[in-house]
């Protein structure tokens, strides 16, 4: 059979063949660079266009939605609310984003989720609540909403170009890029957003304090802020712990910390305290998990039980206590261990002309002044431009007025339509813009009277234009207006302080207090790590420890609950801990592994455990090179409440020994090559560095190594006297005098 003739290939066209060409080829590229093309741009849109609020005090995620509420009508309060799926469908024309997130969004903005501290959304319906992780707010079709009254102050004169348009993401309408609001919103209330690199936290503040403080540093720019701008004031009030310091560094830097405490009230009757306000960080959910975690580790034994009986009233939190428990002393304890008390992270990071910048409360409002300043000088030449226009109208009326029946001549005479404006124009001197306005009066309106009427608005916009005209001239004139809106503002919205103060030297002594249980523990450390506090009862019941494998009980005593315990690791580091930081456990348990329980790094292994009070007494340190430092106790003392410290003991050799010695005793030592020695601690004076290398203490023969050391007790000192060092040298020349007639081999 013939063989099929192939038939030729065409030959691909030229953009074809180039496709062909440039596929499936590697090209090397620094990573710097793909980076810079491909992340940079989305980082910047996340922080220019997402995250960060404005000077306006809005992300445009809330500015797109209360924008379309406006264009709805919303804002007036006769008409009703409308279904939030409604708003949520209108906003998506300038909100690209899911309808779950535009509606997460308004649910922030509403008056039922007590978010803010002066809603802007007038909400119908279940929005959940700020302060409750499980109260979730309705589906979209369920709710309804308008905008409150206080929007009008956001939205004034927004049509008198106060502000830029731009395009919406698909060039079908505009929208507002900053909205022309007569308040420091951005400091009003509460804002918070994470961009790519950084974030924001903007706490709130009481409308009539910010509106004071702005007023006043337009008078004086260098007005003391802490004088009007009391402090935050938080939606779920609470008492902000007064700290004038930390207050004024926030005002100043925008960084800082805010600590809020819970409001709460004692029942008697019940022996019940009840929470009813919780600080803004946190929310009911979180504080009864951790009351509940520490009752079960028995760090709060004052606590029967504890119900969340929040209602249609507001928040409440309520904890019965045990027969004979002090309520107050109980709140500072829980003021200390769970989130009734938290602190509120401040970072003042605002976008200005598109630049992240952190300022503080003074910067904020002089920016936001200048800001309205724009606003109002744009306002004042949009309203001039008006007004001129219209003068412009009225002044060819007044010239129509000295001859109405030559007018109506004109017009009547002239033949073709088109010649109407022309022949006015030559016929009274007026420009083509007059005559076009002379030329479209209605017939009826051709009057003396009206013309007359009309006539005497001239006077009244000559002199509304020279007082526009003066007020784009001074500056002082401007800051005039800006003082006045917000006076109105101040009468028309202002409210009461939710947030109160409790000043620090208040509470100083209530903090102070340390009631942690304290009662005679007997502490056991396993030479591989594991740590046992056991009380006497409980040892007396059963002695017999259990232990891993091949593990044995390395050090053994008595003391207290609030000991304090020093953890020295093979790698030159110490653990600073509590005896109440472990549990209580019995001896048929393994007990914690102090490695696991205080993070020790991988690898690292305990070495000792002491014990202490007031540190007193001091550590002697051995070493394989012979070497020994004794290192006073108070070495170890931190003001702060440091957990890990490094450089405990010097690293030149491995370590022997840590030996804690509350007065001088002596110690034997032996080595490798079997030799020994004893001394008397009182021949090494304590050095005053943790990482010192000590002083030679035992001459080792060569290739030779210190091998063990250990304490001495009264009844072993007659045999071991012969091994005694005679002399009693000063540091540092022991090494010297120490001959082997003083050492002897077992």
């Amino acid at each position: 059979m013939a063989r099929k003739k192939e038939s030729p290939k065409k030959k691909p066209s030229v953009k074809h063949e180039a496709y062909i060409e440039g596929s499936g080829i590697v090209v090397d590229s620094e990573i710097t660079g793909i980076l810079k093309n491909n992340y940079m741009p989305y980082a910047m849109s996340v922080i220019i266009s997402r995250a960060l609020p404005e000077i306006d005090g809005f992300k445009p995620s809330h500015r797109k939605l209360l924008y379309m509420m406006y264009k709805r009508g919303l804002l007036n309060p006769d008409k009703e609310r409308s279904k939030s799926a409604n708003v949520v469908g209108e906003t998506m024309k300038l909100n690209p984003h899911g309808d779950q997130a535009i509606y997460e969004t308004m649910v922030r903005l509403t008056r039922g989720n007590e978010a803010l501290l002066h809603p802007y959304v007038d909400s119908k319906g279940n929005f959940g609540k700020q302060y409750s992780s499980k109260m979730h707010y309705a589906a979209a079709r369920y709710t309804e909403v308008k905008l409150e009254r206080i929007c009008g102050e956001l939205f004034r004169d927004i049509d008198k170009e106060t502000v830029d348009f731009v395009p919406n993401y698909d060039n079908t309408m505009t929208e507002p890029t900053l909205l022309p609001a007569t308040f420091p919103t951005v400091l009003v209330n509460a804002n918070t957003g994470i961009a790519v690199g950084m974030a924001s936290n903007v706490c709130p503040f009481n409308l009539e304090e910010v509106c004071e403080t702005c007023i006043a540093l337009m008078k004086d720019p260098n007005h003391d802020i802490l004088s009007t701008l009391k402090g935050p004031d938080f939606p779920g009030g609470g008492f902000m712990l007064y700290d004038e310091a930390e207050l004024a560094k926030v005002y100043e830097t925008g960084r800082g910390s805010i600590k809020v405490r819970s409001k709460y009230n004692y029942d008697k009757a019940s022996n019940c305290l009840e929470i009813t306000e919780i600080p803004y960080t946190t929310t009911i959910e979180a504080i009864i998990t951790k009351i509940i975690e520490l009752v079960k580790t028995g760090k709060l034994r004052e606590i029967s039980y504890i119900r969340d009986e929040t209602d249609i009233d507001g928040l409440k939190i309520a904890i019965d206590l045990k027969r004979g428990t002090d309520p107050d002393k109980l709140m500072q304890k829980l003021f200390r261990l769970t989130p009734l008390q938290d602190a509120y992270p401040c970072n003042f990071n605002i976008l200005i002309a598109g630049t992240p910048r952190v300022m503080g409360v003074r910067e904020i409002l002089t920016e936001w002044t200048a800001f309205r300043e724009e606003c109002v000088t744009r306002r004042t030449y949009f309203d001039l431009t008006k007004k001129k226009e219209k003068l412009h109208l009225l002044e060819a009326l007044a010239k129509i007025l000295l001859d109405i029946d030559k007018a109506i001549r004109i017009i009547r005479e002239t033949e073709a339509e088109s010649e109407v404006v022309p022949n006015l124009m030559i016929g009274f001197g007026i420009d083509e813009i007059q005559a076009e306005y002379v030329a479209e009066i209605k017939l009826r309106n051709i009057n003396k009277q009206y013309i007359l009427r009309r006539i005497e608005e001239i006077d009244a916009l000559k002199a509304d234009i020279a007082e526009m005209e003066e007020i784009l001239r001074d500056k002082k004139k401007v800051r005039r207006i800006i003082i006045g809106e917000l006076r109105e503002v101040i009468k028309n919205y202002a409210q009461p302080r939710k947030t109160m103060f409790y000043y620090l030297s208040d509470i100083e002594e209530e903090e102070a207090i340390d009631d942690t249980p304290d009662y005679p523990v007997n502490i056991f450390v396993s030479a591989s790590g594991y740590f046992k506090k056991i009380t006497a009862a409980s040892l007396r019941m059963s002695s017999d420890q259990k232990l891993k494998e091949g593990d044995y009980i390395s050090q053994n005593f008595e003391a207290t609950n609030k000991t304090e315990l020093v953890f020295f690791s093979d790698r030159a580091q110490a653990y600073k801990s509590r005896a109440s930081a472990f549990d209580d456990t019995k001896a048929s348990v393994m007990g914690d592994f102090v490695p696991a329980k205080l993070g020790f790094d991988d690898g690292e292994n305990l070495v000792a455990a002491v014990p202490t009070v007031d540190y007193s007494g001091c550590m002697l340190f051995l070493f394989e090179n012979g070497k020994a430092a004794k290192i006073p106790m108070n070495a170890y003392e931190t003001k702060t409440n440091r957990k890990k410290l490094a450089k405990a003991y010097s690293d030149k050799s491995p370590l022997v020994a840590a030996l804690f010695i509350n007065e001088d005793c002596d110690i034997l030592l032996r080595s490798t090559s079997g030799h020994a020695l004893v001394f008397n601690t009182a021949m090494i004076l304590p050095k005053a560095t943790r990482d010192s290398q000590g002083v030679q203490v035992m001459t080792l023969r060569k290739k030779s190594l210190l091998a063990s050391a250990q304490m001495i007790e009264a009844a072993q000192l007659p045999d071991l006297e012969k091994y005694r060092s005679k002399n009693v040298p000063a540091a540092g020349k022991l090494a010297k005098e120490l001959g082997d007639s003083n050492q002897l081999s077992f």
